[in-house]
C-alpha cells in the first residue's frame, strides 16, 4: 500500500495542476468577454484627464481649508475658490458620462484643456461682478472660455 501512495502522488499532482490550469483558462475566457456597462465611472476615473481635473479641484480644497482657518465664506477669495471647485466638479461629471467606449479621448491633454476653461470661467464670474457685459475685459474673456468650450467640445464628441 505505501508504494502505491507513492506511484499515486505524482499523477494526483499532475491531475490537480491540470484541473487548476483548465480551470483558470476558462475562468479567465469568461471574464474576458463581459462587457463594461455603458455609464462605468471606474474607467473615466482612471483617465489622466480625470486626474488631472481632481488634481486641481484638490490644490483648489486645500487653499481653500486654509483661507477658512482666517475668513469667513463672505471673504471674495473664499467665494472664487467655491465657484471655481463647483466649475471643476461639473467637469468632473461630464467625463464620468464619457462612454468608456470612448475613453480614449480621455487624456491629459483634455484635463488641462477643462482646467483652464474653468480657471476663465471663474476670472469672467469675477468680472462680470465688477463690470457689465459690454466692457471689453468681460467681452475678451467671455471669447476666451468659448474658445476653450469648444475645443472641449470637439475631442468629446469629435468621431
Amino acid at each position: 500500500m505505501p508504494k502505491q501512495n507513492r506511484i499515486m502522488k505524482p499523477q494526483r499532482f499532475i491531475f490537480i495542476a491540470l484541473f487548476l490550469f483548465l480551470s483558470s483558462s476558462f475562468g479567465f475566457s469568461q471574464t474576458k468577454n463581459q462587457t463594461v456597462p455603458a455609464n462605468n465611472p471606474q474607467t473615466a476615473k482612471a483617465s489622466p484627464a480625470y486626474a488631472e481635473v481632481l488634481l486641481r479641484k484638490t490644490e483648489l480644497l486645500s487653499e481653500l481649508e486654509s483661507l477658512l482657518v482666517e475668513y469667513t465664506e463672505d471673504y471674495p477669495k473664499v467665494k472664487e475658490l467655491r465657484f471655481e471647485t463647483a466649475s471643476l466638479q461639473k467637469e468632473l461629471d461630464v467625463l464620468l458620462a464619457v462612454n468608456p467606449a470612448e475613453s480614449s479621448k480621455l487624456t491629459t491633454a483634455l484635463g488641462k484643456l477643462m482646467v483652464r476653461k474653468c480657471e476663465l470661467n471663474t476670472d469672467l464670474w469675477t468680472l462680470q461682478k465688477e463690470f457689465n457685459d459690454q466692457h471689453p475685459d468681460v467681452k475678451r474673456a467671455k471669447r476666451k472660455l468659448e474658445i476653450f468650450e469648444a475645443a472641449i467640445k470637439d475631442i468629446l464628441q469629435g468621431k
